[in-house]
């Protein structure tokens, strides 16, 4: 048998790491979660974090629109009007304030990284953004995404890649179903 070909050595807290050339080609995780994996933009070795996921469960509502260009909302209000265009689900399991301290945590994270999906039935729509140190979280019914920089006691994140009117028109036209149940997913990195 052939010893494997290494390519280069780093260290994470003082233990070297040695990858196979094998794993920078296919660019996988060495180690699963606890271990180094590959960037692959500089070709070096960065480690891996571990992830915070929280997962808020809401239903649809007739006055679902999901357009508004630059916020997703979801509110544990059962009441819906024509302005709340960037509501996409109402009578949420818990608002900004019944978030778990470890995600506030993550979330305040300057270095974090925030993978949101909708879930409705077997469709999804993610998105990503970032956290922000100044992040309150502290609003009791309602957790708003959104593509600015703007912070308030609603803000869960900043800096979206997408708001409500991106979501597929597929998951929207479930959402106007009051029977519908679907979740906020949110998966912080890098905190």
């Amino acid at each position: 048998m052939k010893a494997p070909q290494w390519l280069r050595f780093c260290v994470f807290s003082s233990t070297p790491v040695r990858l196979p050339l094998r794993h920078v080609r296919t660019g996988t995780v060495c180690n699963r979660r606890s271990g180094p994996s590959i960037d692959n933009h500089r070709g070096v070795l960065v480690p891996q974090t571990a992830s915070t996921v929280e997962r808020i469960t809401f239903h649809g509502h007739p006055m679902v629109r999901s357009l508004h260009p630059t916020t997703i909302e979801i509110t544990t209000e059962e009441r819906l009007t024509e302005k709340g265009d960037c509501i996409v689900g109402v009578g949420a399991a818990k608002g900004c304030s019944q978030l778990s301290e470890t995600l506030k945590t993550a979330l305040r994270s300057e270095k974090a990284k925030v993978k949101i999906r909708v879930l409705v039935g077997n469709e999804s729509f993610e998105l990503t953004a970032e956290g922000d140190k100044g992040l309150e979280l502290s609003h009791p019914h309602d957790i708003v995404i959104r593509r600015s920089r703007f912070v308030s006691g609603r803000t869960l994140a900043v800096g979206a890649s997408a708001a409500a009117k991106d979501i597929p028109r597929s998951i929207v036209s479930k959402l106007k179903n009051a029977e519908t149940v679907g979740a906020l997913e949110i998966e912080v990195h890098g905190a």
